[in-house]
C-alpha cells in the first residue's frame, strides 16, 4: 500500500526529533550543521523559490475568470471579513489564555535575567521596530502594497502582498479589454500557472527529507551539543510553550470546525485530511510564504476548493491572515 504523502512527513519528522536528541546528546552539532541543515535549507528556498510566480500566475487567472467585477469584489469583501474575525479570535484566545494561566510568572527569577541577555540583541531590534511601526502614519499600510517597482517586490518573498496587488490589477485591466486581447494573455499565465502546480509535486516529492532535516537543525540550533541545555530551557519555558500549543489547538479545534459547519457541508475530518500536508510543512518551516504552493495544492486538490477562490483567497491570507502569530504575540505580551 503507498503511504500518503502526509504521513510520509509525519515520519520524517519525528525521525527529525530523535536524530536532533540523539545528536544533542552525543555532540553530532557540527556534522548535523554541515551535512543535515543544507537539506532543509534548501527544500524551504525551492518552495520560496515558486511561491511569487506561483501567486502571480494563479491570482491573474483566478482575477481574471472571474470575468465580473462584482463578483470579485463579492469574494474579497468575504475574505477580508473572516480573516479580521478568525485574527480578532485568535487575539481574544491568546489574552484570555496569558491572563488565566499567567505563564510568565513561571520563569525563574535566574532563567529570566539569562534569558534576557542572551536575546537582548533581538529584544533591542523588535522594539526599534515597534517604534517605528508608532510613528507611521495610518494610511501607510495601503501604502506599501503599490510597489515603485514590481521586479523590485517580485525578488523578495517579504512584498507577497505587493504581488497580489499587481496580480489582482493586471487580472482587472484583463477583465476590462476586449476577449480576443485578453484570452492569450490569460492562457499564458494558465499554461506557466500549471508548470508551476507540477514543480510543486516534484518538489514536495522531497518534503520527508526537507522536514526531517529542518526539525533536526532546530533542535541542533537551540541545543548546541548540550542537551541539559535544552531540558533546561523547555523546564523553564515549558508553562508558556503550554499556554501558546493550548491557544492553537482551541483555535484549530473549536474555530476552524466551528466556520466550517456554519459555512459549508464539508466534514470536519475530511477537512483536516485534505490539509494535512500544507500544516505539517507549515509546522516544519515557520513560514506561511515557503508553506503556500503546499497549501493551493492541498486546497485545490483535496478539497475541492476552485482554482479562482483559492488563487485569491490564499495568497491574500498567507500575507494578512497569521491567526498562531496572533495568538503568540497575544500570550508573549
Amino acid at each position: 500500500m503507498k503511504l500518503a504523502l502526509h504521513w510520509k512527513i509525519v515520519i520524517g519528522l519525528i525521525l527529525g526529533l530523535i536524530y536532533g536528541v540523539i545528536a544533542a546528546f552525543y555532540g553530532w552539532g557540527t556534522f548535523t550543521t554541515n551535512w543535515i541543515a543544507p537539506f532543509g535549507i534548501i527544500f524551504i528556498n525551492l518552495l520560496k523559490l515558486i511561491a511569487v510566480p506561483l501567486v502571480l500566475a494563479s491570482v491573474i487567472t483566478g482575477v481574471a475568470s472571474l470575468s465580473d467585477l462584482r463578483k470579485l469584489s463579492r469574494i474579497g469583501g468575504k475574505t477580508i471579513t473572516i480573516y479580521i474575525a478568525t485574527t480578532v479570535i485568535s487575539v481574544t484566545i491568546g489574552l484570555v489564555l496569558v491572563n488565566t494561566l499567567k505563564p510568565g510568572h513561571k520563569v525563574p527569577a535566574d532563567m529570566r535575567q539569562r534569558l534576557q541577555q542572551t536575546y537582548q540583541s533581538d529584544v533591542e531590534s523588535r522594539k526599534e521596530a515597534a517604534a517605528q511601526a508608532k510613528e507611521r502614519g495610518p494610511l501607510q499600510p495601503i501604502v506599501d502594497m503599490v510597489p515603485s517597482n514590481f521586479f523590485g517586490s517580485a525578488s523578495s518573498n517579504r512584498n507577497m502582498l505587493q504581488i497580489v496587488f499587481v496580480a489582482i490589477f493586471i487580472g482587472v485591466g484583463l477583465i476590462q479589454v476586449e476577449k480576443k486581447y485578453a484570452d492569450p494573455v490569460i492562457a499564458v499565465f494558465e499554461g506557466f500557472n500549471q508548470v508551476i502546480i507540477r514543480l510543486v509535486d516534484i518538489i514536495m516529492l522531497m518534503a520527508p527529507i526537507g522536514v526531517f532535516a529542518l526539525i533536526a537543525d532546530t533542535i541542533n540550533s537551540v541545543a548546541k551539543d548540550n542537551l541539559n541545555q535544552v531540558v533546561e530551557l523547555l523546564g523553564a519555558l515549558g508553562f508558556y510553550c503550554l499556554a501558546v500549543v493550548l491557544g492553537l489547538l482551541i483555535h484549530t479545534l473549536i474555530t476552524y470546525p466551528s466556520l466550517l459547519k456554519l459555512f459549508t457541508p464539508m466534514k470536519i475530518k475530511t477537512f483536516f485530511k485534505g490539509i494535512a500536508p500544507a500544516q505539517l510543512v507549515a509546522f516544519s518551516t515557520s513560514s506561511s510564504g515557503a508553506t503556500l504552493p503546499v497549501t493551493m495544492e492541498s486546497c485545490e486538490e483535496n478539497l475541492g476548493v476552485s482554482e479562482e477562490v483559492s488563487s485569491f483567497v490564499l495568497p491574500l491570507g498567507a500575507t494578512i491572515n497569521m491567526d498562531g502569530t496572533a495568538l503568540y504575540q497575544a500570550v508573549a505580551a
